[in-house]
């Protein structure tokens, strides 16, 4: 069930009435599509578990929400099960063998668009083994079961939303680059209006291949030698090597604790979860939410923690198994009170003087993020993505699925910003094989070993910010999960140095944070988290206002 858009514009800066979430007593499933909504929901009636619905969601998203949905990308899955055991898997793409650290750079040293449209941008897809790993070891229904909604929803179609009606349109310039891409996603020129309904044949062929013969297919079958056959007909990296080579990562979660809160997050290649545990300790004992939610002081004290975690992101952080990410000094509680006490609550701290800390010791904007808890206690947080809206804009003729542009996330030039406007270094440069930093930053939380909040969203860099301020929405100002999810949002990411807002924050609030010396820049919105609170015997499920997002239960 949905709540109209304007109602968020008009009573998110001073609510006089609480948003409700979803209300149900034995499972949920949030999503930013209600198809996939609807799968999720369907497959946890007949008996799967959160890890099977979860698949049943990712496969569904990659036909109903094709911006981000994918089966041509990766990301990340954060399980916690309910005997209080956790895991973390990592099926971020991955930089084929023929990449290297200067591919994206010009003859005069400037980096050009190629890591962004176009067969050169693609990573390995990691989405289908990574799918798979899990439904094989923490699922429990078959394969065949968690990916036939998908298979159903590509070959019978489904109604086209005014959401993707203008989303499809929006991105016409980009897809209309590629003849496939125009064929399927724009109709050669004829746009699909909200109402009508999108058929995918040759997503269909995909998907059933896949159903029938598990993620082998797309990674040594017909899908992988269709794909790779395009690749090297259009001057792209990945080969059948590549593909074949492919193997999902199972890490252990970052752990840390919060006002009497356990938090259970994303290990690098994430820069999300580091971001995290190393903002909530800042914002722990300072006395910052005295100030209330939404006031300046607090906005300012949350903006220059922000600030400050990602000056130490853009030198510090990159893919484990290639560089060691100083995790331990980043979260050092001496270095974490050095931060606290280096913000000055009166004026904030430009840029140009922040650098990088010194610690003691040795991620489109289109992503998407789904929340789902089962009847037993299991929950599950998936981000994945193929970074920009529609990838590289690519769709492999025969395949019908588009490609990602994940390579963008590296840096293609240390030191200087790629398309996010983030600025990176020599940890996250481009090698073989090396996994790109993200920002997606799948949560969970729990108090005495009980669950309390699933999380998580997409929004580039954004997603860890977002994700911050509804989890102290909720754990500092009590808000249900439905208000911390609706109420508006700040970024800062040192650099650029501005503090973006979204409306909805009083025109004296924003004053005085000009005043206090921010440069601020208003925008319409930032992401769109999907969040599952357990409280009071019910599991409360909140999609974000800012999208089309679902929440159902049973």
């Amino acid at each position: 069930m949905r709540r109209l858009v304007w109602v968020w514009w008009l009573a998110l800066a001073l609510p006089v009435w609480a948003a409700q979430p979803v209300h149900a007593r034995h499972a949920m499933v949030v999503t930013v599509e209600q198809n996939a909504t609807d799968a999720g929901v369907a497959v946890l009636e007949a008996g799967g578990n959160a890890v099977d619905a979860a698949v049943a969601v990712g496969f569904a998203l990659a036909v109903t929400h094709p911006s981000a949905g994918n089966i041509g990308g990766g990301g990340f899955m954060l399980v916690r099960f309910a005997d209080g055991r956790s895991t973390f898997l990592d099926f971020r793409e991955r930089a084929p063998e023929k990449a290297s650290r200067n591919m994206y750079l010009d003859a005069s040293g400037k980096a050009t668009n190629e890591s962004v449209t176009g067969y050169r941008a693609a990573g390995v897809p990691g989405s289908v083994r990574g799918f798979e790993h899990a439904s094989k070891k923490y699922g429990r229904k078959p394969w065949a079961d968690v990916v036939g909604p998908a298979v159903a929803l590509a070959e019978k179609g489904f109604p086209v939303s005014y959401g993707l009606a203008k989303s499809l349109g929006g991105s016409a310039g980009r897809l209309g680059q590629f003849p496939e891409s125009k064929r399927i996603f724009l109709r050669d020129g004829k746009l699909y209006e909200a109402g009508e309904t999108f058929m995918q044949p040759e997503m269909a062929r995909t998907l059933r291949r896949i159903r029938e013969q598990g993620a082998r297919d797309f990674y040594e079958g017909e899908t992988a030698r269709l794909l790779a056959a395009d690749m090297e007909r259009h001057g792209g990296l990945v080969t059948l090597a590549d593909l074949k080579d492919y193997a999902v990562v199972e890490r252990t979660p970052l752990t840390g604790t919060y006002r009497g809160n356990d938090i259970i997050t994303s290990p690098p290649p994430s820069s999300g979860g580091p971001g995290i545990l190393q903002m909530l300790g800042v914002l722990e004992g300072s006395g910052y939410e005295k100030a209330g939610a939404g006031s300046a002081a607090e906005l300012h004290y949350l903006a220059e923690t922000m600030r400050r975690y990602f000056a130490d992101r853009a030198a510090s952080m990159g893919d484990p198994d290639f560089v060691k990410v100083p995790l331990a000094a980043l979260l050092d509680p001496a270095y974490i009170a050095q931060l606290r006490k280096s913000i000055d609550p009166e004026h904030a701290t430009p840029s140009s003087q922040l650098h990088a800390g010194k610690p003691p010791g040795p991620e489109s904007s289109e992503t998407t993020h789904y929340s789902i808890i089962d009847a037993d206690g299991n929950a599950v947080a998936v981000t994945y993505t193929l970074n920009f809206g529609y990838g590289d804009g690519v769709t492999v003729p025969g395949l019908g699925f588009l490609l990602n542009d994940e390579m963008d996330d590296f840096a293609a030039k240390p030191g200087e910003p790629n398309g996010f406007g983030l600025v990176q270094g020599e940890a996250n440069a481009i090698q073989p094989r090396k996994r790109p930093l993200s920002s997606m930053t799948p949560t969970i939380v729990t108090r005495g070993g009980k669950l309390e909040l699933v999380l998580g969203t997409p929004g580039g860099p954004t997603i860890i910010n977002s994700v911050l301020e509804v989890l102290v929405n909720v754990v500092d100002f009590g808000m249900n999960v439905q208000d911390a999810v609706d109420y508006p949002r700040i970024h800062h990411q040192w650099l650029p140095d501005q503090l973006v807002m979204e409306r909805g924050f009083s025109p004296d609030t924003i004053a005085l944070l000009k005043a206090r010396g921010h440069q601020v820049r208003m925008v319409g919105g930032m992401g769109e988290v999907a969040a599952i609170q357990a409280r009071d015997g019910w599991l409360e499920g909140a999609a974000d206002p800012r999208t089309e997002g679902t929440a159902k239960g049973y």
